[in-house]
C-alpha cells in the first residue's frame, strides 16, 4: 500500500515537473542566429507585443555588434522601448545607436526620435521642467547637425512649444510674487520672461506684468524712489508698444501708463514746488 502510494506520489511529482518545465520553457527565447532572433522579434513587434521584441532584440547582441543584424537590432530595440512608452530606456539606446553607428544613414532619425523621449518625458508646466530642457537642447541638436532634414519644421514648433512652457512656468511665479505683494521680486521675474522667452505667447503679458508690478512697487516705495520705478514702467510700455503694436493687452496697458505717467507728473510738480520754496 505504502508503495503504491509513493508510486502515485512520485507520479505526480513527474507530472508537476513536466508542466512547470513546460511553463518555463514557453518562455525561453528560441532562436540559433542573428537573424532569426532580429526576424522573431519583428514578429513581436509589429504585432504591438513590444515586451517580447524587446527581449529577441536584446538576443541578438548575444552574437555580437558587428554582424550585419546588429544595427537594426540596436534601432528597433530603441523604438520598441518608446512604442512600450519607456521613454528614459529609448533615449538611451537611440544614443547608443547614435554612437556605435555612426555612419548608418538613420542617425539623423534616431537623433530626432531621441528628442521625442525627452519631448514626451516633459511635464506640465507646474513640475520640474528638466526633461523639458533636454528635449530642446536634443531638438536643437537635431537642427544644427541636420538643418535640410525634412523633420527639422516639427523640431522648430516642437522647440517653439516647450519654450512656451518654460516662459508659462517663469510667468506664474511672477504671478505668485505679485499675489504675494512682492512686487520687487514681481517684476524682476516679470522682466526676465521676456528677455529669455520674447519668442513666446508670454512675453507681452510679461511685460504688463512688469509694468503693473512697477507701479504697485512704486507706491509701496519712499517718496524718492518712486519716480524710477514709474520711468522703468512708463519704458516698458514703450517697449511694449514697439515691440507688440497689435498686442491685445495695450488697452490694460495704456491704462498702466497713464497712471504711472500722473504720478511722475505730480511727483516731479511737487519737486519743482519744494525746490521753489528752497530758493525763496
Amino acid at each position: 500500500m505504502l508503495k503504491s502510494f509513493r508510486q502515485i506520489g512520485g507520479g505526480w511529482l513527474l507530472v508537476i515537473g513536466l508542466l512547470v518545465a513546460g511553463c518555463a520553457g514557453s518562455g525561453r527565447l528560441r532562436h540559433s542566429s542573428p537573424q532569426e532572433a532580429f526576424e522573431r522579434a519583428m514578429e513581436f513587434y509589429n504585432q504591438g507585443k513590444y515586451d517580447r521584441a524587446i527581449e529577441y532584440f536584446k538576443a541578438v547582441f548575444t552574437y555580437g555588434r558587428t554582424h550585419e543584424w546588429a544595427a537594426d537590432a540596436q534601432f528597433y530595440l530603441a523604438r520598441a522601448y518608446y512604442q512600450n512608452k519607456e521613454y528614459l530606456l529609448a533615449a538611451s539606446e537611440y544614443e547608443r545607436f547614435i554612437q556605435i553607428y555612426q555612419i548608418d544613414p538613420r542617425v539623423p532619425q534616431a537623433e530626432y526620435e531621441r528628442a521625442m523621449c525627452y519631448y514626451k518625458l516633459s511635464p506640465p508646466y507646474e513640475l520640474d521642467q528638466t526633461d523639458t530642457r533636454k528635449a530642446i537642447e536634443a531638438f536643437q541638436l537635431f537642427i544644427d547637425r541636420y538643418p535640410n532634414h525634412e523633420l527639422v519644421d516639427d523640431a522648430t514648433q516642437k522647440i517653439r512649444e516647450l519654450r512656451a512652457k518654460l516662459a508659462r512656468k517663469q510667468y506664474e511665479a511672477a504671478r505668485l510674487y505679485e499675489r504675494r505683494e512682492l512686487y520687487e521680486a514681481a517684476a524682476v521675474t516679470y522682466e526676465a520672461v521676456f528677455d529669455a522667452y520674447p519668442d513666446t505667447p508670454w512675453a507681452d503679458d510679461a511685460l504688463v506684468g512688469a509694468m503693473r508690478a512697477y507701479i504697485a512697487y512704486a507706491e509701496q516705495s519712499v517718496r524718492a524712489r518712486q519716480p524710477e520705478r514709474y520711468r522703468r514702467a512708463v519704458e516698458l510700455y514703450e517697449r511694449l508698444l514697439q515691440i507688440f503694436p497689435d498686442s491685445p493687452l495695450l488697452r490694460t496697458a495704456e491704462e498702466l501708463y497713464t497712471r504711472a505717467r500722473q504720478r511722475l507728473t505730480e511727483l516731479e510738480g511737487d519737486a519743482s514746488l519744494a525746490q521753489g520754496q528752497r530758493q525763496n
